[in-house]
């Protein structure tokens, strides 16, 4: 994913920031700080601030409106911090302080340009294509007649005319009735990522398809992060929560007996536990999301063992609460906990060091060398094919050897299946053909099937060692997402044949893809990950996101994954037509012919 960052408009507090950025941005011309100051108070309504998480200052444009030419804007410089370019971060800018202009009566765009500044060239020709205007270019102050030849040529570029801000235009809409500011950048904390990638206002929603406010459709992708295998709205689980919700069945119940509750467990064990040879492990419901049923599994792990440490892995994602969070590799997540996370040990996941390095043997070494440094482990939590951390799959054999390392050096055995269960991989279970037994499993995401919040721990019997009320939580009884998800099981997992489906249209997307890395990358572009839980993996973060960016503006919602982002990561919902597979893989492929061919042009001037 790209960096958050919040689009506003200035403040007279931004005049120092914004002088040292543009003195950061090399060629721009640094004017003095009161110059800069005007530009963030007179001028705030016609420039652009973007701040990042951290509230520093990594993106501006600045502009006026002639006073002869009161429908114009004129853009007087466009300012992007090294760490935020090759995001799109000025495009978005631009585009969003033109809509904010059209509002105001501005109908055309004009910026000069110097012919050998082809970075500027390209981003306002991309900014007047999404716009949908046509652009015109005259020389404005020549080098000989203007600046004795010490200066290039500063080319003006008109475009135009502007679309009224009615909600008719092209322009991606930001605005809710009428409103002059973007109510979600004026209401909602910065804490928000997927809208900033995303930036159109989502109406409907059905089976693979997302629908916007104007009615553009576009193919998902995300799913809700995976929240959503069995697409938007599926008509059986909505009929049954709909009949659920018309005879006033109980919506919240703690932890009580329900109809809801008995008929979600008597079907999950009857069509997922028993058929798998599962029948000794309990259900335990833990809160609304994958981070409470994390929480709760290691939490017990400690309590049956007595100790504390538990080992992770690199590239692991668990949640963002402080104990699962601890177990998290992310940086850019646990830089945010503010407090030491502490009682874990990383280890390095399946050829992390490549395939001629065998990682458990690493860990069985320092297991144990009792002066390795490695508190003995109450347990070890590993996520078969990582998500977030870039569609890492392990092999069967490793799965194996880790379990193998657990039994001898007794640790328990926790797998982490909230995104990669619920039939992502091709069974219901990640490690299902691996012929392992995990102590606990963590559920959560698709569990539901209709992304109503819902997460479960599944352990075996003779770890219950829970006192009543010991672990518990407000929201452990969500009886809607226990009606939506005995209703997936029941329509989806009576038999091998949706699963079959799933690695059928798996290999179809995996084929595509691998067709996508022949095309326009076979030595710098890969294919990752298991199932349809599939990416593919590009040479940096700039090249991912530049992807995504071009995927989303022809109609397909993709994100990215990985330590760098690097992974243009496909969660399609499971029940996405072939046709649709097909033509979202054609917008992914146009995407990775544009970007890649626009970085071999320019290594190539």
């Amino acid at each position: 994913m790209s960096v958050p960052v919040t689009l506003r408009r200035p403040t007279d507090g931004d005049g120092h920031d914004l002088h040292s950025l543009v003195a950061r941005c090399q060629p721009l011309d640094t004017n003095s700080v009161y110059c800069n100051l005007l530009q963030c108070s007179d001028f705030a309504d016609t420039a652009i601030a973007a701040e990042n998480a951290q509230g520093e200052l990594v993106g501006f444009i600045s502009g006026y409106r002639p006073p002869s030419r009161p429908d114009t804007l004129f853009v007087w410089q466009v300012a992007v911090d090294a760490s935020m370019r090759g995001q799109g971060l000025a495009l978005r800018m631009l585009l969003t302080l033109t809509e904010r202009v059209a509002a105001q009566g501005v109908r055309f765009l004009e910026t000069t340009i110097s012919p050998d500044n082809g970075a500027s060239q390209a981003l306002f020709k991309r900014a007047f294509a999404r716009l949908g205007v046509q652009h015109s270019i005259r020389t404005l102050f020549s080098r000989a007649e203007h600046f004795a030849g010490r200066h290039e040529d500063e080319v003006l570029y008109r475009a135009g005319p502007l679309q009224p801000a009615t909600g008719e235009s092209d322009i991606p809409r930001r605005t809710t009735r009428g409103d002059s500011m973007n109510i979600f950048e004026l209401h909602e904390s910065s804490v928000r990522s997927y809208c900033r990638s995303f930036p159109v206002v989502f109406k409907q929603a059905q089976g693979a398809e997302l629908v916007t406010r104007e009615g553009k459709r576009y193919i998902d992708f995300l799913a809700g992060a995976g929240t959503l295998n069995y697409g938007h709205n599926h008509p059986v689980l909505k009929q049954a929560l709909i009949d659920y919700i018309s005879a006033d069945g109980i919506t919240h119940g703690l932890d009580m007996y329900s109809d809801a509750k008995e008929r979600f467990l008597e079907t999950f064990s009857r069509l997922i536990l028993t058929p798998r040879g599962m029948d000794g492990y309990l259900m335990q419901f833990t809160g609304p999301t994958g981070t409470n049923a994390v929480e709760a599994a290691l939490k017990l792990a400690r309590k049956v063992t007595g100790r504390n440490n538990v080992i992770s892995f690199t590239n692991g994602f668990h949640g963002c609460s402080i104990g699962a969070l601890a177990a998290t590799g992310n940086g850019h997540h646990r830089g945010a906990a503010g407090v030491a996370l502490s009682d874990v040990s990383r280890m390095p996941y399946a050829n992390y060091f490549g395939e001629k390095v065998s990682t458990v043997a690493m860990m069985d070494k320092l297991l144990s060398d009792p002066s390795s440094g490695i508190d003995k482990p109450a347990a070890v939590i590993v996520e078969v094919v990582q998500g977030e951390g870039g569609l890492n799959a392990a092999s069967a054999d490793w799965v194996r050897k880790l379990e193998k390392l657990c039994r001898k050096h007794d640790m328990l055995l926790i797998i982490d299946d909230i995104q990669a269960g619920c039939g992502r991989t091709g069974t219901f279970f990640s490690f299902e053909e691996m012929g392992i037994k995990p102590d606990m499993i963590t559920l959560s995401k698709s569990l539901s099937g209709f992304g109503l919040p819902f997460a479960m721990l599944l352990l075996r019997k003779e770890l219950d060692q829970w006192k009543p009320g010991e672990h518990n939580g407000t929201f452990r009884g969500n009886n809607h997402a226990f009606v939506t998800a005995a209703a997936a099981i029941e329509h989806f997992w009576q038999d091998d044949q949706f699963a079959a489906s799933v690695r059928a249209k798996g290999k179809r997307i995996a084929d595509g893809m691998q067709r996508i890395v022949r095309r326009h990358g076979p030595d710098s572009l890969h294919l990752k990950g298991r199932g349809m839980m599939l990416g593919i993996g590009c040479p940096d973060g700039d090249t991912a996101a530049a992807v995504c960016r071009h995927a989303f503006e022809n109609g397909l919602v993709i994100e990215t994954s990985g330590a760098h982002s690097e992974v243009v990561k496909c969660l399609c919902p499971l029940i996405i037509s072939d046709e649709q597979i097909d033509k979202a893989l054609g917008i992914l492929d146009r995407a990775f012919a544009a970007v890649m061919g626009e970085q071999a042009a320019n290594q190539a001037s």
